[in-house]
């Protein structure tokens, strides 16, 4: 069900974004305490929090006429952060050259997180400049790295 609503509100957003500077980034429908809609958006120069909100009222306002989720939610619209999390294609050539963390389900030779230069990402692998290549099944996730 998640998947599904979470497919939706992509389309939906890409519809109300498409012909402006902004970037769908992820869309995620997840439960903690309550049920949380967060939609992720960028744009050169980033977003500010007026940008947020109109983009919440736009989506806000398909949402309810779509009667597209049942329960009660919380929408959140928001900036990637700067650590965003890469997952989509377009994520990894945008970023590739940059410094990013690697964090694994399960240890490789004794050691599941990796800090290193992006290189690229293909069907099977993830590639740093530093390490041999990540089999991408063992990625829980990766980052850009930021450093303090």
């Amino acid at each position: 069900m998640a998947n599904k609503i979470e497919e939706r509100v992509e389309e939906l957003m890409n519809e109300i974004i498409k012909d402006t500077e902004f970037e769908l980034v992820d869309v995620e429908y997840i439960l903690e305490r309550d049920w949380y809609l967060r939609i992720f958006v960028d744009k050169p120069g980033g977003v500010d929090l007026d940008d947020c909100q109109m983009l919440s009222e736009k989506i806000g306002d398909v949402l309810d006429k779509e009667s597209l989720i049942e329960e009660s939610y919380i929408l959140e619209v928001s900036s990637p952060g700067i650590d965003r999390v890469l997952k989509k294609d377009k994520d990894f050539i945008r970023e590739a050259g940059k410094s990013v963390d690697v964090t694994l389900y399960a240890p490789i030779n004794g050691k599941k997180n990796f800090t290193g230069t992006l290189e690229g990402r293909d069907e099977k692998f993830l590639t740093l400049k530093e390490f041999e290549p990540l089999p991408r099944e063992k990625i829980a996730q990766v980052r850009l790295h930021i450093d303090f």
